[in-house]
This record gives C-alpha cells, structure tokens and sequence, in this order.
C-alpha cells in the first residue's frame, strides 16, 4: 500500500496537486492558476503549513508542473494519481499505460477543455517520476452504474452504437466522496437515496442509490446540465442552427460562447462567474446580477427535483463545492424552489455554519440537508492506492504460481 501518493488535477487554465501522506493529517498542496498570463503563480501549502507563493509569469502548463513537481519530487511520493475528466468507455481507475493514455487521448473531443491539459500532466509526471506506477481516475466512472434509460439519448441507435454517443456524467469523484461521507454522518453509510449538489464554476447534482449514481445532470460533455460559471447548462439544441442562420456563426464559435461565455458570467452581462462577487453587486441592484442568481437557484431546483424520479426514496441532500460549501444565501435561495419534498431548512443553522466545515441544516424533520466540504484528491488518492495495490497483490500471485510451476 503506499505510504504517500502524489495527486494532480490538470484544468483548463489551473493546476492543482496536493501530496497525501498516509496516517498523517497534514497535506502538502498548491495550486498554479492563471496560467499563460503575466499574473501566473503558484501558491499552496508546505509541511508545517509554510505558505508557498511562487511567481511564474506567463507560464504555461508544462512550465508550471515542472516547478511545482521539482519541489515535491524530495519527499519521494510512492504513486501518483491523476484526476482525468473523461474517459469515454473506461470504467473505473486504471493504471497508466500507453493504451490508456491513448484512450484518453481518444476522448478529447469529448472534453475539449479538460483531457489535453491532463495529458499534459501526465507527460510531465512520467518524465520527472519514471519509475513510480501512475493511475488515471475517471470523473465519469462514478457514474457507470446509471441504468441504460438514464444515459441513452433519444437520437438513432448507430450514434450510441457505433460512436458511443451517450450520458456520461462528470465530477464523480466529488459525488462518490461526499454521498459516502454524509451517508456515514447520517447512519446510513452508502444506504438509501440522496442528492448531491456540487457547485462551483462547474457544476453538477446527482442521484444515489445505495451508495451508487443511478443519475446525473452532466452528459456527454460537462457542458449539460445546471447554469454554471461561464457554461450554459442546457439550452435548446436547436439554438445552433438558429445561430448558425441568423448571425452566420461556426460551430467552434458557438461552442465557445456556450463554455466560456456563458451562464453566470452571460446571464450578469460579464459582470462575473463568481458568486460571491454576483451577490454583493445584486445587494447594491444589479439587476443582471440579481436574475443570474435566481437563474442559478431555479434550474439548480428544478435538476434536483428531476433527479428525484430516480430514486425509490429520498432520504436527503448534499451541498458542496465552493459554492454549496460557503454560500448559505444559495443554499437557502434554492431550498425556497422545492417545496413538494417536505424539506425543512434551518435558517439559523444553515447561516451558522462555517467555512469548509461540514454540519446539518435542517430542523430535524423531512428529508435530511447536510454540507460536506468535498475532498476530490483524498478520493483519488484511495482509488490509486487501490489500484496499485491490487497491482502488487496480482504480480504476488503470478510470482507464487510461476515458483510453484519452477518446484
């Protein structure tokens, strides 16, 4: 088993890892964010917790993982495990291989923003740390236990078939975390149904059952799905050509306004993607500011409620992400859209909770409202940890039959 293992989470314009060290509670962790931007840096935490705050302007991805990894490379991580958003048909955390990668590679299209700058990630890691097995965990494995009538689109069958066109769901590892984690808080570890709202700058809701997604709001690409920070959501399918006749756009530009130039950010009229900044320009009468959040709350509502019909019972729901974790305005908000579900919102629980802490908000009647601060690079860590060690376990077991056969 290993003792400590290396977690990388390559985004499209961030970079954040963190080193997790078995038995201990300490964390080493950072994140390099605004990268190929004169402002680009890294900041994060070392042992003791000695703030590190590095500047690399104009860095690019692979700039910015060989400075932070040289620095992590002394305390000699035994795995490395990499957060990989899509993995088409790949169904749960694999070892890294060349065929693996060249599956992820595969996938691109499908997460156009993401799987490039996990490769390069992956290219990275492998030059600085030959010898040390790597695993790729899937944001989309999670979800593989959805039953065939939530993931298929009603388009033709040879879609699905023959290009594998389907739902696939995203942010899985954050899902499998937190329902686990509340499940075990409520008394009823990975048993009944919960929803989980993770909400960030990407966002998604999820249905579990018995420890298991059986729904998602994301699909084939994270674009599906709620409003979030500077994508749309769902929209109408239609509005492509509509846009494409009208206004003489391509695809790749509609494409890009729909990732990156829209939901929060589009709805407040590139005021921000932010919520907290969205909120306190809705409190001075920002009117754009003030529908992007009701926007934000209502279709939020309005998924959760869908996913509902998933479940044959629902027991609760989970807040988390930067949003749902510390913003109690949107918890509240959009607890006041669901009134059928016999939910029970503690006001004055729901304002006392502090940041990144996890707690109850409810009143102790109807389905249970918990907030659990998420831990995607613990759960990656564990799925790493397991793969390798089923890996040592299998190369005992060959070593022992070929012993055996040599006798």
């Amino acid at each position: 088993m290993p003792k400590s293992v290396l977690v990388i989470n390559c985004g499209s314009s961030s970079i954040k890892f963190a080193l997790l060290l078995k038995d201990q509670e300490f964390r080493i962790h950072g994140l390099a964010e605004n990268l190929g931007t004169p402002e680009a840096r890294i900041k994060g935490v070392t042992v003791g917790n000695e703030p590190v705050d590095i500047r690399i302007p104009n860095a690019d991805h692979k700039q910015a993982l060989e400075v932070g990894l040289e620095r992590l490379a002394s305390y000699k991580p035994d795995a490395i495990g990499h957060r990989i958003v899509h993995g088409g048909t790949l169904t749960k955390a694999e070892l890294l291989t060349d065929d693996i990668i060249e599956r992820i590679r595969q996938a691109t299209p499908l997460a156009p923003l993401h799987n490039p700058a996990h490769l390069v990630g992956i290219e990275a890691t492998k030059r600085l740390f030959p010898d040390l097995p790597q695993v790729a965990v899937f944001d989309t494995a999670f979800h593989q236990t959805m039953p065939e009538h939530a993931y298929r689109y009603a388009v033709p069958k040879f879609l699905y078939t023959e290009h594998n066109v389907r739902r696939y769901g995203f942010h899985g590892t954050s899902h499998a975390y937190v329902s686990e984690r509340g499940s075990e808080l409520a008394g009823s570890f990975k048993q009944g149904g919960w929803l989980t709202a993770h909400l960030g700058n990407g966002s998604s809701t999820c249905a579990i059952w018995n420890g298991q997604s059986v729904d998602t709001s994301m699909g084939l690409t994270p674009l599906e799905g709620i409003v979030m920070g500077t994508r749309s959501g769902d929209v109408d399918p239609s509005l492509h050509s509509f846009l494409a006749a009208n206004l003489g756009w391509d695809v790749y530009k509609i494409d890009k306004m729909l990732n990156k130039e829209s939901g929060l950010l589009g709805l407040s009229d590139n005021l921000s993607n932010d919520m907290r900044t969205l909120i306190e320009a809705s409190e001075q009468g920002n009117e754009d500011a003030t529908l992007a959040i009701e926007v934000f709350c209502y279709r939020l509502a309005k998924s959760l409620a869908a996913l509902s019909c998933g479940l044959p019972r629902l027991d609760g729901l989970f807040f988390t992400g930067g949003i749902g974790e510390n913003s109690a305005y949107i918890r509240e908000k959009t607890m006041t859209y669901l009134p059928h579900f016999g939910f029970n919102l503690s006001k004055e629980q729901n304002n006392n909770l502090k940041r990144g802490t996890e707690g109850r908000i409810d009143a102790g009647t109807g389905p249970q409202i918990w907030v659990i601060p998420t831990d995607e690079e613990g759960r990656i860590a564990k799925e790493t940890a397991h793969v390798v060690e089923g890996e040592v376990n299998q190369a005992a077991v060959k070593k022992f039959e070929t012993d055996a056969v040599m006798a």
